[in-house]
């Protein structure tokens, strides 16, 4: 089951690395030997391998030398297989000043396509001093581009340096399944270092209403349930419909869904089937079940 594929540039590190795998006892039982390349990943040439593979269900993690062989052709070519997922590290310095240096405009290309680098030169022009409005603008901008090359679920989850107030990078997880977008969101919550009214974070500064997808993914609580009040207006759906239908590019998880739900039921603005009296309690709470009926009013 174990598939092995090892590559660098370096000729020396190549031949010991031989020397190593070669040592290690009953190497040759191995019913796939491992793959030993020495090529400099540039261009396409990582991307055209995978592509020509079919690929068994992987998660892949790409962490580039700063933006050098990280392209769309390379995360299309891991996606492009059922249950393949990707997370890939975005170093936002590095690529910040690449897209104003035109030495390197043929790698801005390859991650961010023609079209959207030059619109992000010209937003360059027109934005504030503030690095965090770059910083959104850019990261807005990448998961734009992946969504429009068939990356249906982005999400990204942003580090700070430990002593400098400034961003370390991101990790920016893509996906065309939308469990699999669940499941790490899940994951990226529960890392989140802050939780206001129990809605993570995903370390990102306040964002503005100029960046659709990072604005949404810092909105507090309590607008959840005005929301949801008005997208489902005069329907009657379950709660995990109300979810499957509503969390993609939202910062909220399962459980701000049915605490919110409970809050409208004792509000008296949404009808529950079964109601709250003949749902069962946990450590004290009225429990919401996936399988629940809300009815909510029609819009006034």
């Amino acid at each position: 089951m174990l598939v092995s594929f090892f590559n660098d540039s370096d000729t020396a590190n190549i031949n010991s690395l031989k020397t190593s795998i070669n040592s290690i006892p009953n190497i040759a039982k191995l019913k796939h030997p491992p793959r030993i390349v020495n090529f400099e990943i540039e261009g396409t040439t990582i991307a055209s391998i995978f592509e020509r593979q079919k690929i068994v269900p992987t998660l892949f993690f790409i962490d580039p030398f700063g933006y050098k062989g990280l392209s769309l052709q390379l995360i299309n070519s891991v996606l492009k297989d059922w249950g393949c997922d990707c997370i890939f590290f975005f170093n936002f310095n590095r690529i910040n000043m690449g897209i104003s240096n035109l030495a390197v405009e043929e790698h801005m290309n390859a991650l961010f396509g023609e079209v959207r680098v030059e619109q992000l030169r010209k937003q360059f022009k027109t934005l504030s001093p503030s690095p965090d409005e770059r910083e959104l603008t850019v990261v807005e901008a990448i998961c734009d581009t992946l969504k429009e090359k068939g990356g249906k679920y982005v999400l990204p989850f942003r580090f700070r340096h430990e002593i400098q107030n400034r961003t370390s990078h991101h990790l920016i997880f893509v996906s065309k399944n939308v469990k699999d977008y669940g499941i790490m969101k899940d994951i990226m919550a529960k890392e989140s270092t802050d939780q206001p009214e129990g809605v993570p974070s995903f370390e990102y500064n306040p964002a503005t209403t100029a960046q659709t997808l990072l604005f949404s993914l810092n909105s507090p609580l309590d607008a959840l349930g005005s929301m949801l009040l008005d997208k489902f207006a005069g329907k009657t759906i379950t709660m995990k419909e109300i979810y499957d239908q509503h969390h993609v590019d939202k910062p909220y998880i399962e459980k701000n869904y049915k605490a919110v739900l409970n809050s409208l039921e004792r509000q008296g603005k949404i009808q529950a089937e079964p109601p709250a009296s003949k749902r069962r309690k946990s450590k004290g709470e009225t429990t919401f079940g996936d399988g629940v009926k809300v009815t909510f009013p029609s819009k006034q």
